[in-house]
């Protein structure tokens, strides 16, 4: 597979009360093109940080960062993110929160409103185009969002704990869905997430990060087959694994991927 997003020697800090707050420190990693990522780690790792950095939302920084090659100097539409909350307009229904999207997308508008409408099936909300956030569940809130982010089809989907805020069942299902849309778009999905469960149900790999400053720990192979058996006790042997490297005493040098 070739690369899709190259990350060296990345190190970011800021300034916090006149003093210097070190949040990442040497991050090195290729991540594959339509690979399965997610980062997990303790509070205050850097992952939601490394997350900004990806999407080119924050340029004072150490290293390079690049997509097949070029350099990620600010946000593209080749790169679509999804957040904690859905951060979808109040006043707009599901159809214009997506088409908010495709603002300064190169498409004429026949083409925008085929777009919605492929997403809006995709995220499977057909009959509630019309409908407000208010009317929404908080489940349906985060597949607007996705479709959102997805509407411009970009090559790297970057999640920020999009599941986080979600009662478990409702979590389960999302987690599905993420997976089909992930395998029927054929992107690469970077995801976020302090639940080591729901990181090695969904990743090919997991990250570990190690916290102040955040750097990595261990990169976890997740070999199993899919669709997922959380009863299987090669999963369970794997979920204990990353579990035991996120809560070690220890923490062992960073490696390179």
């Amino acid at each position: 597979m070739a690369t899709s997003l190259d990350i060296r020697g990345i190190a970011k800090d800021y300034a916090v009360d006149g003093n210097v707050l070190h949040v990442l420190t040497g991050i090195n990693l290729s991540i594959e093109e339509g690979e399965f990522v997610s980062l997990v780690g303790a509070s205050g790792c850097g992952k939601s940080t490394l997350l900004r950095l990806l999407v080119g939302l924050e340029k004072d920084f150490r290293g390079d960062i690049r997509l097949d090659g070029k350099c990620i100097a600010g946000p593209g539409l080749e790169r679509g993110i999804v957040f904690q909350e859905a951060r979808l307009l109040p006043w707009l229904n599901v159809e214009q929160n997506i088409a908010t999207a495709l603002l300064n997308a190169p498409i004429g508008e026949a083409e925008k409103r085929e777009r919605i409408a492929h997403h809006i099936a995709l995220v499977r909300l057909n009959g509630f185009e019309k409908a407000l956030p208010r009317q929404l569940s908080g489940g349906m809130a985060q597949r607007v969002a996705i479709a959102r982010a997805l509407v411009n089809r970009p090559r790297v989907l970057l999640l920020d704990e999009p599941f986080g805020a979600l009662d478990a069942l409702t979590r389960s299902h999302l987690q599905d869905q993420l997976l089909e849309i992930w395998a029927t778009e054929k992107i690469t999905a970077i995801f976020v997430t302090h639940d080591v469960e729901e990181a090695v149900y969904l990743s090919d790999r997991v990250v570990v990060m190690a916290p102040r400053p955040g750097r990595i720990r261990r990169v976890i192979d997740i070999d199993l087959p899919r669709p997922r058996d959380r009863g299987d006790p090669d999963y369970a042997r794997l979920r204990a694994h990353v579990l035991n490297e996120l809560t070690s005493a220890s923490e062992p040098a960073a490696v390179s991927a």
